[in-house]
This record gives C-alpha cells, structure tokens and sequence, in this order.
C-alpha cells in the first residue's frame, strides 16, 4: 500500500529509510556521508523542498512503512523544449532489504508519476548512481530510459 507521508507519525520511519540508503549507497560510493547528523540535516532538506513544491510517499505492508520517496517538480534548462522542461524529480527512493522485490518501489514510482501528471507535467525523471544496476534494471523495466550521464573525475 502506498499512502502520503503522515507527520509527525512517519518521521522515525523516515528517518531510519534516509540513513538506510546512505548506508547502501555507500557500499558501491564511497563519498556517501555516514556522520551521525547526516540523516538530520537531509531529512530538513527534503521537507524545504517538499514545501516548495513537492510531495512524499510511503510504501507499508502488514508491519508498517517499509519504504519511501519524494518527489518534487523541477525546471528543467532552456534548451529543453518547453513542454518537457517543467518536469517530477524522484529524488529519493528507498525499500528495505527486506521488502524489496514485491512491488513496493514500483508502487512508489506510480505514485510519483500520478502526482506528476496532476501537477500537467509530462515527463519524470529519476537519478541513479552508476554502481546501481539492480536499480537501474528496475528502472529500465518500469519504462524508464537512459537520458544524461554524468562523468567525475578526482583531481
């Protein structure tokens, strides 16, 4: 079941799920930020911009949250053409290990992509790491396609 987040009911849950994908991420990315106030200062972070204009989600089962994702409406650069400049931005999206591969994070993408085209945008978007492939699988099965890579480079 996905639901929209409930404060200050899902902050712990929240909370738990922002630390959860750090701590993931940081497996295959080691720059991830693992200092005891990061899960603090991301999570004021994302109720600024949910503010702005944005919405979160939860993902439950029978035992409670289990994921989450937020999303907030972007503009995209000039030389996109208008239609597709205003667009949703997932810009977090987490299940727990133990929920994952039973639809929770496709149900979140889908309520994403409805709170998109209620918002009159036609495209979303979604930021994966490139060390993330099962992600990326997932993605691409759910009819997302490759749009920009970006390259680094340590000096």
């Amino acid at each position: 079941m996905i639901r929209a987040v409930q404060l200050p009911g899902d902050e712990p849950a929240i909370l738990s799920f922002i630390w959860g994908l750090q701590t993931f991420e940081n497996a295959f990315e080691p720059n991830r930020r693992l200092d005891p106030g990061f899960a603090d200062e991301h999570w004021a972070d994302v109720r600024r911009q949910v503010a702005r204009r944005g919405a979160m989600f939860i993902a439950e089962n029978e035992n409670g949250p289990v994921g989450w994702a937020f999303i907030v409406e972007e503009a995209g650069d000039l030389f996109v053409k208008e239609s597709e400049r205003r667009h949703g931005f997932i810009a977090e999206l987490f299940v727990e290990a133990s929920a994952r591969g039973q639809g929770h994070g496709r149900a979140l993408i889908a309520a994403c992509e409805d709170w998109s085209r209620q918002g009159g945008m036609t495209v979303l978007i979604i930021g994966v790491l490139s060390g993330n492939g099962k992600a990326a699988a997932m993605y691409q099965r759910d009819g997302f396609a490759p749009y920009n890579l970006f390259m680094r480079k340590y000096l």
